[in-house]
């Protein structure tokens, strides 16, 4: 699993989308007395780290719905303002920079600080913050590959302060999950006759696998369609993203080097992670929408899981166009179908 180094094949082609203007403010300023469009960004101070919020919303008494990105240490923040947007005219949209990514990466901090129950207990800092700021009683978590195990555990854990769960290419096992890979490569360079990958997949060596050995088998992945199976137009982005005036390629290094240390950091953690022993149910409802051709986390595993689960409410979409990255692959879609599941649930 590319424990999502979300998008940043697709981050480093656009260069983008990372505002500008990042402004520090009081961490329980109000920021919903009326009725009207909310803009804010701050960065909130949360056991020596600096975590970075984005929230946006056209109308200021909608349902929140916090992103989490993939990774670790993927910042999706400017992908999903980009192709999902149009999220933030029915809801307050929170986007997060989990510790360790994007804006909220320190160079100087200790990597052995970024663990699951360390990110875990950033969120629930975080969901508070939204909580008390914008006057909600719920949120809720919309989770991307490595961000859907961080929001189910935490949806587990926390029931009383989730709406509702939305879990886009949801994570099972990360041992599971490198063992699919490892087989769909493996299949895929037997019928394609390609002696090339089958022999850099020898070197790579069977799962589990050492940190190094992650992104290489994730690349290969990617080569035979398990990541993007409809590809964004990469040109399209880039000149999208540079006439909004969100361009700020002197960041991209930093992104690319935030994302490589949180999955060296993580990795043995999330090898071992399995949420069918963890999570075997949820009180809250919960929603699963997964690609087709999903093999950076294998959709097959989380459609076998999604069927034991236990929850009160749960649905599962499939995107029949799409592998790891729905949001980006079939961006429309995504948004009418999360805004048609939740309205399903009374989250309007």
């Amino acid at each position: 699993m590319r424990y999502f180094q979300s998008g940043i094949i697709l981050i480093g082609l656009l260069a983008v989308l990372i505002s500008c203007a990042t402004n520090s403010s009081p961490p329980e300023a109000k920021l919903c007395r009326q009725s009207g469009p909310v803009a804010r960004s701050e960065t909130l101070k949360v056991d020596g780290a600096g975590l970075y919020l984005l929230i946006r919303g056209r109308h200021c008494d909608g349902p929140v719905l916090l992103w989490l990105h993939g990774g670790p240490g993927g910042a999706e923040r400017p992908l999903f303002r980009l192709y999902n947007r149009a999220l933030e005219r029915r809801y307050v949209v929170a986007y997060l920079d989990q510790r360790g990514a994007g804006r909220s990466f320190d160079p100087k901090a200790n990597p052995s600080h970024l663990t699951v129950d360390r990110h875990l207990r950033d969120l629930d800092r975080v969901v508070d913050h939204l909580r008390r700021t914008l006057g909600k009683e719920k949120v809720v978590l919309v989770g991307h590959s490595w961000g859907s195990a961080l929001g189910l555990i935490y949806a587990h854990d926390h029931p009383e302060k989730v709406a509702a769960f939305v879990g886009v290419a949801q994570f099972v096992s990360g041992l599971a999950s490198q063992e699919a890979q490892y087989a769909f490569v493996a299949s895929e360079a037997r019928r394609r006759n390609d002696g090339k990958s089958l022999a850099r997949l020898a070197e790579i060596g069977h799962p589990p696998l050492e940190a190094a050995e992650v992104l290489p088998l994730q690349t290969l992945v990617d080569r035979f369609g398990g990541y993007f199976h409809k590809r964004p137009d990469f040109l399209w982005a880039t000149f999208s993203g540079v006439f909004r005036g969100y361009v700020a390629p002197w960041e991209i290094g930093k992104i690319i080097r935030a994302n490589n240390i949180s999955v060296r950091a993580m990795n043995d953690e999330l090898t071992a992670l399995d949420l069918r022993r963890s999570v075997p149910s949820v009180v809250v409802p919960i929603i699963f929408m997964l690609g087709r051709y999903d093999r950076q986390l294998d959709a097959r595993l989380a459609d076998a899981y999604f069927r034991k689960i236990e929850a009160p409410r749960k649905s599962l979409v499939w995107f029949e166009h799409s592998a790891h990255n729905i949001p980006f692959e079939e961006a429309e879609l995504f948004n009418r179908t999360l805004v048609q599941r939740l309205g399903d649930i009374g989250i309007k």
